[in-house]
């Protein structure tokens, strides 16, 4: 019986994968469960299953008092002395006490005790599990919708994507493969809650964790994420390696990086800017593709002052405020956006950041993919042309002749001179 018991217990280590340990000291309180219920003992017993034999014995245990009040319970200390005169108050004498028919009553009474610890012990180890991968991402199956919640198989939990977490308008099929964000991870009655997510930034960083072995590696980090989940997600990228272009990498060769992850998430948007520590520099990258004028931050306020082109103000508001809301989630910043005839209005002068000439030379780096979009012109260099904007909504002619009045405007207004840089106008 020994060895076929200890044989049972190996299988059940390799079926459950719960460690052999785990399943012995659930089967030592199931019997010590057995031992009070079929023999009335209200005594305080041990169970103890050898590791090597398989045998088991069951022990009473006593404590040493000066006068016994509980014979069960406890023992004088003079009766100690005469087992061991080592023996001194408070210690704990265990005396064996193991049935004859202890084997097969155990057997019957036990069963219960046991599934039960069983069960236990594989919940336990589900909860550790994914308790240690919550921020993390996850592939699982679709297995059913209920009240609009839909629970997502991943192998040996099932996982709830309540409603506020699905992205909006996206339909979810039975036996779908999908990716989701782990949330949280809740103990319950019924065991491990798994809560999973589709609108998390945390899912979009994952992914590009997953798509561009430079952010996998450290050589590329991804700064910051904003996201309006199935709309459009903006993402700051920083390279620690000068020879590597942090906005190229997560694009990847002719976009196939950022395209696999706009599949993922059902055709959202993109874009892809620089991170810089300069707040003003920041701020005007992350308005990408709008082109920015000038940047003044106002740090007590936490606020950066952006003035555009008359012809920009709408591509940098974006739809319904979308590019500048998703702008200053990506940068912690309040942004507040005037037109170049709006700045000369309320007479806003140019600070902190000045456009047009140096600002061509790093806010183009900017890459924005949309799914769908048309192929480039055929004098596009197919490699990866980096002074490419998808959205450009004006015409070269017409900028080049804006610019002309622009610098005209600045020139007689004083508001530029022509060693401006940007150095001078920190060091002011």
């Amino acid at each position: 019986m020994n060895v076929e018991f200890l044989e049972a217990l190996q299988d059940l280590e390799r079926e459950k994968n719960i460690s052999k340990e785990i399943l012995i000291e659930a089967i030592e309180a199931a019997l010590i469960s057995a031992y009070k219920k079929n023999f009335g003992s209200l005594q305080n017993v041990r169970v103890h299953i050898d590791r090597a034999s398989g045998e088991f014995k069951v022990y009473s245990r006593k404590t040493v008092v000066e006068k016994t009040n509980d014979s069960r319970l406890e023992i004088s200390l003079e009766e100690a002395k005469q087992i061991d005169r080592r023996y001194q108050l408070e210690d704990i004498i265990e005396f064996e006490e193991t049935p004859r028919n202890f084997g097969r009553i155990a057997a019957q009474t036990a069963k219960q005790v046991v599934v039960q610890r069983i069960r236990e012990a594989e919940r336990g180890m589900i909860y550790e599990e994914f308790s240690n991968r919550e921020g993390d991402i996850v592939t699982g199956i679709v297995q059913r919708m209920e009240n609009k919640n839909i629970y997502v198989d991943l192998g040996r939990v099932e996982a709830l994507l309540a409603p506020s977490e699905q992205m909006q308008g996206e339909s979810y099929r039975h036996g779908e493969r999908i990716k989701a964000y782990i949330v949280e991870v809740k103990k319950t009655t019924k065991g491990p809650q798994v809560m999973i997510s589709r609108t998390h930034p945390g899912l979009l960083k994952r992914l590009f964790e997953l798509e561009v072995p430079e952010i996998h590696d450290g050589t590329v980090e991804l700064k910051a994420a904003s996201r309006e989940a199935g709309a459009r997600s903006k993402i700051a990228v920083y390279s620690r390696d000068e020879n590597v272009d942090p906005v190229g990498a997560c694009v990847g060769p002719k976009g196939m990086r950022v395209q696999a992850i706009v599949t993922e998430l059902r055709g959202e948007k993109i874009d892809i800017v620089k991170w810089n520590e300069d707040p003003a520099r920041f701020v005007a990258n992350a308005l990408s593709p709008a082109k920015v004028i000038s940047v003044d931050i106002i740090e007590e306020e936490k606020v950066a002052r952006v003035i555009v082109p008359d012809y920009q103000l709408s591509l940098a508001i974006g739809k319904e405020g979308q590019n500048a809301r998703l702008a200053a989630k990506l940068t912690g910043w309040k942004i507040d956006i005037k037109s170049e005839s709006q700045a000369k209005t309320l007479q806003i002068l140019p600070a902190t950041y000045e456009g047009q000439g140096e600002y061509e030379d790093y806010i183009y780096d900017d890459y924005d993919y949309e799914q769908g979009t048309e192929e480039p012109q055929d004098n596009y260099d197919e490699t990866y042309d980096e002074n490419y904007d998808y959205e450009e909504s004006y015409e070269d002619l017409e900028q080049a002749e804006y610019e002309d009045v622009a610098e005209e405007q600045y020139d007689e207004n004083d508001v530029h001179s022509e060693d401006y840089t940007v150095e001078d106008d920190q060091k002011s």
